[in-house]
């Protein structure tokens, strides 16, 4: 049997022509390569996550666009809806005005009687549910926006242009005017001076003054004592 020599201890294999020294740089050379090659595998994929990211807001910015146009369409097509349904309901609504036009004089000489009543008040009913609304009074000051002026004259009891008497009833629907009431305008006489009726009183009130003084004068005024 061979007998191990005390105290040899192994040592790395060592290629031939080398010395023992030169296996230690070679080894340290080996360990410093793996950090290097983990830097640069996490540079790696720092840039792969620095384009996903600029991507995923890329996607996010797109689909925040189409949201937004999605929401505007909605919006416009129902404004347009509704201005389709207001012309649609005018114009039904226009047609009719003749029919009420003859229901209002018939009601004025007292022949809405009878089944013809009951006629009338269901139609003037409906157009009542679909938002029609007449307009137009006597006395209210003339308005060239609701108003059509048929007839003209002057008044001295009148301070602007008033409407003495409706021709025709106009009719709205909301703020959108079907037909401007026809009406009779009269104006205040030229060179009549307008007077409050506050001022009025107070001129009443110093003529009657006035006029007792000039009493009193005529009689002689109270008896001395």
């Amino acid at each position: 049997m061979t007998e191990e020599t005390p105290g040899f201890d192994e040592k790395p294999d060592v290629p031939s022509g080398a010395t023992p020294d030169d296996a230690e740089p070679q080894a340290a050379s080996e360990e410093g390569a793996a950090p290097a090659g983990d830097a640069s595998e996490n540079a790696g994929l720092v840039a792969q996550l620095d384009q996903v990211r600029s991507a995923l807001g890329e996607r996010t910015a797109d689909l925040q666009r189409l949201q937004a146009e999605y929401q505007n369409y909605r919006r416009r097509v129902e404004r347009d809806r509704v201005a389709v349904k207001e012309v649609a309901v005018a114009n039904l609504l226009s047609e009719l005005l003749p029919v009420l036009d003859d229901i209002g004089r018939a009601r004025e000489h007292g022949e809405v009687v009878g089944g013809f009543k009951s006629v009338a008040e269901s139609l003037e009913s409906v157009i009542a549910k679909m938002g029609l609304q007449q307009f137009g009074k006597e006395g209210e000051p003339f308005d060239p926006t609701i108003h059509e002026a048929l007839m003209h004259s002057y008044a001295p009891d009148v301070t602007e242009t008033t409407c003495v008497a409706i021709l025709q009833p106009g009719y709205r629907i909301g703020e959108r005017t079907i037909r401007p009431a026809r009406v009779a305008v009269a104006e205040p006489q030229p060179g009549a001076q307008t007077v409050k009726p506050a001022e009025a009183g107070s001129e009443g009130q110093d003529a009657s003054d006035a006029e007792d003084n000039a009493g009193t004068k005529e009689s002689g005024g109270p008896d001395e004592g």
